[in-house]
């Protein structure tokens, strides 16, 4: 069926337009995305079948690459930046929606919360830091590097200047494991200790180094809490 055979109610735009996008399912969201459907299926028709094609998971859908998409029939390169644009968009909503519980940092699963939606499925590492002030709240964040599939440079002295710059009592060091496995590597390991070092000569204090990759985490906090017994 064509949508313009549809009812106007049951269209997807006239329906979030009368109801709100909250109406709408999510393969109906979907063909609002894609706008127009191909040849022999309806917009709704091929929302569905990207859909399925990621197991009717978001999160799975939210990994795939546009050339992934467009391997799907009826998706070409104007929908599939389309569909990419909107995930990266939720990713970057749930980052924010974190980022604004103003609470005091504790634990490494609160700063996992915070970065997992802008590190899940990236094909190469990434390198955030988080500046830290007296009371463990966090009063900035930046990405300092981004590299290939194995590793991430760091300059300690970079890191350093800017948490001088920022006036932050701690600072806590994110980056991600596209492999899979949160296990720190040896470089992993040096870097760490050489940060902690040298923050320390200016009084401040590497609170922890978090390795994410995928939906698990590594933290040397925690880590070191569990070698002294605690």
């Amino acid at each position: 069926m064509k949508m313009t055979e549809m009812n106007p109610e049951e269209r997807p735009r006239e329906k979030l337009t009368a109801k709100g996008a909250r109406a709408l399912d999510t393969c109906e969201l979907m063909a609002i995305l894609l706008r127009t459907g191909t040849g022999k299926k309806n917009v709704l028709e091929a929302a569905r079948d990207l859909l399925a094609s990621a197991g009717n998971s978001l999160t799975t859908l939210a990994d795939f690459s546009m050339e992934k998409m467009c391997e799907i029939k009826g998706i070409g390169t104007d929908k599939a930046a389309t569909v990419a644009a909107a995930m990266e968009l939720g990713k970057r909503f749930v980052y924010e929606r974190n980022l604004e519980k103003r609470v005091s940092v504790t634990n490494a699963r609160q700063i996992f919360d915070i970065m997992f939606p802008l590190l899940k499925g990236l094909s190469h590492e990434e390198c955030w830091i988080f500046f830290l002030n007296r009371a463990n709240y966090i009063i900035a964040k930046e990405m300092l590097s981004t590299g290939g599939m194995a590793a991430t440079v760091l300059d300690v002295r970079i890191i350093i200047r800017k948490a001088l710059e920022k006036k932050a009592h701690g600072i806590i060091l994110v980056h991600n494991h596209p492999s899979g496995n949160p296990m720190p590597g040896a470089c992993d390991i040096t870097q760490t200790k050489n940060l902690k070092k040298a923050a320390e000569t200016f009084e401040i204090s590497l609170v922890d180094h978090i390795v994410i990759a995928g939906d698990r985490y590594y933290s040397f906090a925690d880590e070191e809490v569990r070698s002294m017994g605690g």
